[in-house]
């Protein structure tokens, strides 16, 4: 599901995943979107256990006991409000395999945040677990089935007539995650071995049990979150992505469009990001990548558009004190910026007057004005800036409008 603060996602086509090496594809879904005009695509830090939250209301399917399951915090950066949580749902779970679900789900999530820029941004999302357990195990897996297996979010293969393409009943998926009071997505899992899932407008889905569920997941929030298209060659010829053009280099440098910026700059796995056009004739940025086989990683564009997607609905300031204006007293002077992985921080410049201090502080998030040695009845205008300056980023434009943020206040010495 998309994030309540995400941008509208475009109208129209569909895309195929494709897998590695001989893998099956999963290709579009046609489902319930999640919002009007919404596409739909096919396919390390250590847990922190959180608070309960309500369980999920009952619905078609459900056992009777599993109205008294939680919905589990697993992971809370922070206030959901300044965070994208990621919502994982069970289908196809009984009661009893609700030990697989979770096993399941943490795999999925944690494989999810293995792969960059996921891994240095993980501090961006918070990790739920709803728990539902179903009458009978598994979900629908054949075309035509002798038995329908019912299941709270209706999880079957053959969406669309496509094998792989595993759908869900969105509506189900998103009453059943229950209110998220910030930007979220829904994720849901099924009870299956089989190879397949989906994402992009609507809720993700996955088949937990399936070897490469992980690495389908990396794919798939690269659609849903990043508004990704497919890179291999069978994908339809849709250039409408930051990740995929009509223009070849010479075109794309002359006419500054799509990543024009990255040209020539080094890829992952060697060579450099150009125009390579697949069979389809579409071009893109580099010889392979996440977005072509699975298990490979994002190209610098591709990563671009996932931070852009999170600065979109995340500030990079998560709290000020005291409150922006006017201070009377010494009042110590402090800004929490969102963390990075590993202990990276944002930058945070001070300034006074417009011009640049260093604060004692080790981190650089506060300032004791008593330090400025302000004389009596000096009025000063002091300022923090906290800036993402990282280098997976050369749009400057949306860096000093999303990515930046300055408060201001007025000390009177």
């Amino acid at each position: 599901m998309s994030g309540t603060a995400a941008r509208p996602r475009r109208a129209g086509a569909a895309l195929a995943l494709s897998a590695a090496l001989a893998m099956p594809l999963l290709c579009t879904a046609s489902g319930p979107p999640a919002s009007p005009g919404g596409a739909r695509w096919s396919m390390s830090a250590e847990a922190d256990l959180g608070g309960l939250v309500p369980p999920p209301v009952r619905g078609s399917g459900l056992d009777p006991r599993a109205g008294s399951l939680p919905a589990v915090d697993i992971r809370r950066s922070g206030d959901p409000r300044n965070r994208i949580t990621l919502v994982l749902l069970g289908d196809g779970f009984t009661v009893r395999q609700l030990g697989l679900f979770r096993a399941e789900a943490d795999r999925a999530w944690r494989a999810l945040m293995q792969i960059e820029p996921f891994r240095t941004y993980q501090h961006f999302f918070n990790i739920r677990r709803v728990e539902i357990a179903s009458r009978a195990p598994g979900i629908n897996e054949q075309r035509s089935p002798l038995r329908l297996v019912p299941t709270p979010l209706g999880m079957h293969f053959w969406c669309d007539g496509t094998a792989r393409l595993l759908c869900v009943d969105e509506q189900a998926a998103v009453r059943l995650a229950g209110p998220v009071h910030g930007p979220h997505y829904v994720i849901a899992i099924a009870n299956s071995a089989r190879y397949g899932g989906a994402g992009g407008a609507g809720v993700t889905t996955l088949a937990g049990g399936n070897p490469d569920a992980g690495r389908i997941l990396q794919h798939e929030m690269g659609h849903t979150l990043g508004e990704l298209g497919d890179e291999y060659d069978s994908a339809p010829a849709d250039a409408d992505y930051p990740n995929l053009s009509t223009d070849d280099a010479q075109v794309m440098l002359r006419g500054r469009t799509k990543w024009w910026r990255w040209l020539g700059a080094p890829a992952p796995g060697g060579g450099v990001v150009g125009a390579y056009r697949g069979a389809n004739g579409l071009y893109r940025p580099t010889l392979d990548s996440v977005m072509r086989t699975l298990g490979g990683v994002y190209n610098p564009p591709s990563e671009e558009a996932v931070i852009k997607a999170l600065y979109r609905q995340i500030d990079p300031l998560d709290a000020v004190g005291p409150a922006p204006g006017p201070v009377v007293g010494h009042h110590r002077l402090w800004v929490r910026p969102i963390p990075l992985a590993d202990g990276g921080r944002l930058q945070v410049v001070w300034r006074v007057d417009g011009r640049a201090v260093r604060p004692p502080s080790g981190d650089g998030t506060w300032l004791d004005p008593a330090d400025l040695r302000l004389p009596r009845g000096r009025a000063a205008t002091v300022t923090a800036t906290v800036r993402d300056t990282t280098d997976r980023v050369r749009d400057e434009q949306f860096r000093n409008r999303w990515m930046t943020r300055t408060v201001r206040w007025t000390l009177r010495g």
